[in-house]
């Protein structure tokens, strides 16, 4: 049954995006704010360039500490390197996903734009209505 269920029925809608010259202390405000643990770094038409995770802005944190220095933009410790999924996807291929891979979320695109974003908690809110 778990198989029947996407992606798209528990993916948050809207999520919190950056660009890449959003301000990085924005940015981390933004993470503390809302709750997460990161955001999808996306262009002017709304196409995912990258990923802000907390691990990325622990690097902030370290070059204020040797540095003396805060700031700068989300371009400079974003994760260009991006694990996606599709909205028609089954709950249970990002379960797989989030048991072989280190992420707490996932951007969900179409192509290349980025229509939603899920976490291990959403898997677990599908599971939950199972029971």
């Amino acid at each position: 049954m778990l198989k029947g269920i996407t992606v798209k029925d528990y993916m948050a809608e809207n999520p919190v995006t950056f660009t890449a010259d959003t301000e990085i202390l924005q940015a981390i405000h933004a993470l503390v704010e809302q709750r997460i643990s990161g955001a999808p770094v996306i262009d002017e038409h709304g196409e995912l360039i990258g990923m802000l995770s907390e691990q990325d802005c622990m690097k902030v944190a370290l070059h204020a500490a040797y540095h003396g220095e805060w700031g700068g933009k989300v371009s400079e410790y974003m994760n260009n390197e991006v694990s996606t999924i599709d909205a028609d996807a089954s709950i249970a291929d990002v379960a797989a996903m989030f048991m072989t891979a280190p992420y707490r979320r996932y951007p969900v695109v179409d192509g290349n734009r980025v229509v939603g974003q899920i976490s291990r908690r959403d898997v677990l809110r599908a599971l939950a209505v199972l029971r």
